[in-house]
C-alpha cells in the first residue's frame, strides 16, 4: 500500500489535500471545543461569584439575626433583674427559650470578667465551656461588627456577643450556630450549588464536617486542598471557588462548587452536527481532489515520457502538450526550450570544465590531464619539467586596487607567461587565484631553470594598466620528470613544494630538492611534538622583570615561554613560535600561557600586587572568541582582569585594523591593559593609535639598545615618550642591557624598563626568589 502511494502522484495529491482538509477541520472542531470549555468555564466563574455572594450574605443574615437577638435579650429588663439578683435558674430558662426562639444552637452568659456564668448548648457543651473562655475576650474585642467564626470540635461555629448595660456593664450575651450540613443544603437548594466547608485547626489536620458531595468525594477536598480548582466527581468535573471565612481559631475555608458537563452539555448536539458535516465535506472534497488530479497527471506522464528520450540523447522530438494555454503548456514549452538549448550547453559545460573563464587558460584540471597524458608511455615525451609560479603581493593589490584591477593583473600577466614559452607544444594554465603553471615538454631541469629566469626578466618590465603601473615578482617551483617525479600528481605537488620555498627565500625560482621536502616532513612533526609538548608540561613558563623607574608602586614582568624538549633539551623560542604563528597553533599557546600566568598569581598570592604582560598574536586578534576564552580562564582561577596587560604588535593589528580594533575595544572593556608591542617598527598611524584602547607603548629594543650608539636612536626614544606621555600612555623600554641605558631612560621619563641589565627571564618561582631580594 505504501509503494502505490509513493508511486501514484494522484493518490499523493488527493491523499496530501484530504490531509490538509482534515487537519483545518480538526483545528476547527478543537478550536470550537476549546471556545465551548472557554465559555463554559468563564459562565461558572461569574456563577460562582455570585454563589459566593449568596453565601457571605446567609452567614451575614444569620449572624445579625443573632445579633438582633441577642440585643434583644441583653436589653429585657427581666432578664437583666434575674442576672442582677443572681437567680441562676431564671438565667438558664430563658436563654434556652430565646436561643430556641431565634433558632441558636449555643446561648450563653458571661460576667464582666468574661467568666461564663450561664450556657445553653445541645451539643458540644463540654467542649464549648474552655473554647468560650479562650474566645470571649475576642468576641468581646470584635462585639460591634458582624458574626466572628469559630472551630469547636472540628465544626465551625458563628457567634456574636453583645454587651448587656444596665446602665453600667452587667455581663455579656453569647449566640452562635454551627456551619452546618442544613445551611449547606440549603445553599444546595437555592442556587444548585455544591458546598463544602473544610477546617483546618491549628495542629495543620483537615477535615471537611459539612459538604454536600458524597462523602467520599467529600473527604477527598482534604487532598486536593482548598487551593484545587478543578474537582472530580461522579457528575464530572466540578470547577471550585474557595472562600476564607475569617476565624478566632484555625482556618475555615467555604468551598463552592459547580458542574462543567451541566453547562456543556447543551452545546454536545452541535459539535456531533459540525462532526457530520465535515465528513461530508471531506468526501465531497476527497472526489473533486481525484478528478482535477487525473487531469493534471495526464500531461505530466507525456512530459515524463519526454524528459527519459531527452536523457538518452533525442533531442529531435518535439514536446507534447505545447499548445495548452494553462501551466502545463508553460511547462511544455520550458521543456521544448530545455530540448533546443542543451546541446549548446554541454559544450559550454566542457569547456567551463577544463579552461579558466577569467583568463582563457587552462584550468587545474585540463593542466593535471596534459601532464598526465605526456608521461603515458607511448606518447613519444622522453623528458618534462612543470613549473609552479606564485605572485607575490597580489592580495594587497586586490585590497587597495579593487577586485576589478586584480582580475586585468590575472590576464596581463596570463598574456605575458604565453609569450614566454618557447614551444607552441607547452602549455601555460591558471591552476587558481593568483597560481599558474607551467608544462615544458622535452625540458630538462636545466632548460626549465633557463625558461623560469626569462620569466623573472619579463616581469621586470612593470605593467601599465588604467595609468597605474604595477611593479610584479613571483616566486617560481621547478620539478623534473623523471628526475624528481615518478607519476603526474607527485610532480605537481613537488613543484609546488619548490615554489613555496623559494617565495620563503625570496631566491625566485628554485627546483625541487629532497632537503625541502624533508624540511616539510619534519615541520608536520614539529606541529605534533608542539601538541605533545603543551598536554605533557613539558612547556614552563618563564617571567623577565619590568621595573618602575621613577618610584611608582606595583611589580611588573613579561611572561615568556621555553619548551624542555625530551630529547631536545630547551628549545630556543624562535625555533617554534614562528612556526606555531604559521600555522594557527599560536592560539592554543597563547592560551595555555594565560591560563599558566593565572594559575601562577592565584597559588602565589600575587593578584593586585604583580601585573603580567602576555603576547597576542594576529590569529588571536582575528579570533572571535578570544575575550570569552580569556574571561573564562580569570573566573575559573579568581584573578582579575586588571592583573594582565596584553601585548600586540602594530603589525598584528594591521593585518585586519577593523577586527583588530573591535577586539581590542572588548579587551580594554573586560579590564586588560593593553599596550603596543615593538613600537616604531611596524606601519601604524597616530590617527589609528589614537583610536585604539591602548594604555602602554613598548619601545622596540632595537631603539633603546642605539642609544650607546648614536643620538639617532636616542632621538626616537625621546619622540616616543613624548607622543606616549601627550596621549595619556605610559612607555616600557626593552633591551636595556647595562646601567647607562637605564639612567639614560630614567633622565628621559620613561616609565618601566625591562632587559637583561635588570634581570633575564627565570622561571616563574625564581621570579618570587628574585622579587624578595629586591625589597
Amino acid at each position: 500500500m505504501w509503494n502505490i502511494l509513493r508511486r501514484s502522484l494522484i493518490l499523493r495529491l488527493v491523499g496530501v489535500s484530504l490531509l490538509l482538509l482534515l487537519c483545518v477541520q480538526l483545528a476547527g472542531f478543537a478550536v470550537v471545543r476549546a471556545s465551548i470549555e472557554r465559555n463554559a468555564r468563564a459562565q461558572i466563574a461569574r456563577q460562582l461569584d455570585v454563589d459566593e455572594n449568596v453565601w457571605r450574605r446567609l452567614l451575614d443574615q444569620n449572624a445579625e439575626r443573632l445579633r438582633q437577638g441577642s440585643a434583644l435579650l441583653a436589653a429585657d429588663y427581666g432578664f437583666r433583674s434575674a442576672v442582677h439578683s443572681g437567680e441562676e435558674e431564671t438565667i438558664q430558662s430563658v436563654l434556652e427559650n430565646h436561643g430556641e426562639r431565634i433558632g441558636a444552637a449555643v446561648t450563653a452568659l458571661l460576667g464582666t470578667d468574661m467568666a461564663l456564668r450561664a450556657l445553653s448548648a445541645p451539643t458540644h457543651a463540654q467542649v464549648l465551656v474552655p473554647t468560650l473562655k479562650l474566645l470571649a475576650p475576642q468576641l468581646a474585642r470584635n462585639a460591634q461588627g458582624g458574626g466572628q467564626v469559630a472551630v469547636v470540635e472540628g465544626v465551625p461555629y458563628q457567634f456574636v456577643m453583645v454587651p448587656m448595660r444596665a446602665p453600667v456593664l452587667m455581663g455579656w450575651v453569647l449566640m452562635g450556630f454551627p456551619l452546618d450540613q442544613p445551611l449547606a443544603e440549603e445553599m444546595r437548594q437555592l442556587l444548585s450549588v455544591h458546598v463544602s466547608v473544610v477546617v483546618q485547626d491549628a495542629d495543620g489536620r483537615t477535615t471537611v464536617p459539612v459538604s454536600t458531595l458524597p462523602s467520599m468525594q467529600g473527604a477527598a477536598l482534604m487532598d486536593v486542598g482548598t487551593q484545587a480548582r478543578e474537582v472530580e466527581s461522579s457528575e464530572g468535573e466540578l470547577l471550585a471557588r474557595a472562600t476564607t471565612l475569617p476565624s478566632l481559631n484555625g482556618r475555615v475555608h467555604t468551598v463552592l462548587m459547580r458542574s462543567v458537563d451541566e453547562v456543556v452539555a447543551p452545546y454536545r448536539q452541535l459539535q456531533v452536527l459540525l462532526a457530520i458535516i465535515t465528513a461530508l465535506g471531506v468526501l465531497l472534497f476527497a472526489l473533486g481532489s481525484g478528478f482535477m488530479a487525473q487531469r493534471v497527471i495526464t500531461p505530466l506522464r507525456s512530459l515524463m515520457r519526454a524528459t527519459q528520450r531527452l536523457s538518452r540523447g533525442e533531442y529531435s522530438t518535439p514536446m507534447e502538450h505545447t499548445n495548452r494555454h494553462d501551466e502545463i503548456g508553460q511547462l511544455a514549452r520550458s521543456f521544448d526550450r530545455m530540448r533546443l538549448d542543451i546541446g549548446t550547453r554541454q559544450d559550454e559545460i566542457r569547456r567551463l570544465a577544463y579552461w579558466d573563464r577569467l583568463t582563457g587558460l587552462p584550468n587545474r584540471e585540463s593542466f593535471r590531464d596534459a601532464v598526465f597524458q605526456a608521461m603515458t608511455p607511448g606518447s613519444g615525451c622522453q623528458a618534462l619539467s612543470v613549473l609552479t609560479l606564485d605572485l607575490d603581493r597580489f592580495k594587497h593589490v586586490n585590497d587597495v586596487m579593487g577586485y576589478a584591477f586584480g582580475d586585468r593583473l590575472l590576464q596581463a600577466v596570463a598574456d605575458r607567461l604565453t609569450r614566454q614559452i618557447p614551444s607552441a607544444h607547452d602549455m601555460v594554465a591558471r591552476l587558481g587565484g593568483n597560481e599558474f603553471a607551467v608544462l615544458l615538454k622535452g625540458a630538462d631541469a636545466g632548460s626549465a631553470l633557463a625558461v623560469a629566469q626569462q620569466i623573472l626578466r619579463s616581469f621586470e618590465e612593470p605593467l601599465a594598466l588604467e595609468d597605474q603601473t604595477v611593479d610584479l615578482s613571483a616566486g617560481i617551483g621547478i620539478a623534473a620528470w623523471p628526475e624528481d617525479a615518478e607519476d603526474a600528481d607527485t610532480l605537481l605537488s613537488r613543484s609546488e613544494i619548490a615554489m613555496y620555498a623559494a617565495k620563503r627565500k625570496l631566491s625566485g625560482a628554485l627546483r625541487y630538492d629532497a632537503s625541502i621536502d624533508s624540511s616539510s616532513a619534519q615541520t608536520l612533526s614539529l606541529l605534533t611534538e608542539l601538541r605533545h609538548a603543551v598536554e605533557h608540561n613539558e612547556l614552563k613558563l618563564y617571567l623577565q622583570p619590568k621595573v618602575p623607574l621613577h618610584g611608582q608602586s606595583g611589580w611588573a614582568a613579561e611572561a615568556l615561554v621555553r619548551w624542555q624538549h625530551p630529547q631536545r633539551g630547551l628549545v630556543p623560542p624562535m625555533q617554534f613560535i614562528p612556526f606555531a604563528e604559521q600555522t594557527g597553533f599560536v592560539r592554543q599557546l597563547t592560551l595555555w600561557m594565560f591560563e599558566e600566568v593565572a594559575r601562577f598569581l592565584a597559588a602565589a598570592q600575587l593578584v593586585g600586587v604583580l601585573r603580567v604582560s602576555v603576547n597576542l598574536s594576529t590569529r588571536d586578534l582575528l579570533d572571535p572568541e578570544l575575550s570569552e576564552r580569556l574571561g573564562a580562564i580569570l573566573q575559573r582561577y579568581g584573578v582579575a582582569a586588571s592583573s594582565f596587560c596584553l601585548e600586540i604588535t602594530e603589525s598584528a593589528i594591521m593585518d585586519d585594523p577593523q577586527r583588530a580594533e573591535a577586539m581590542l575595544n572588548r579587551l580594554s572593556e573586560q579590564g586588560f591593559k593593553l599596550s603596543i608591542d615593538d613600537f616604531g617598527t611596524g606601519y601604524s598611524s597616530l590617527a589609528y593609535l589614537k583610536r585604539l584602547p591602548v594604555d602602554e607603548l613598548k619601545i622596540d629594543k632595537s631603539f633603546v639598545m642605539g642609544m650607546e650608539a648614536g643620538e639617532d636612536d636616542a632621538m626616537i626614544v625621546r619622540s616616543t615618550i613624548d607622543l606616549a606621555h601627550n596621549l595619556g600612555l605610559t612607555v616600557v623600554a626593552e633591551g636595556v642591557e647595562n646601567a647607562a641605558i637605564l639612567e639614560r631612560l630614567r633622565a628621559l621619563a620613561c616609565d618601566e624598563a625591562q632587559g637583561y641589565h635588570i634581570s633575564r627571564p627565570v622561571p616563574a618561582q625564581e621570579f618570587l626568589a628574585w622579587q624578595r631580594r629586591q625589597g
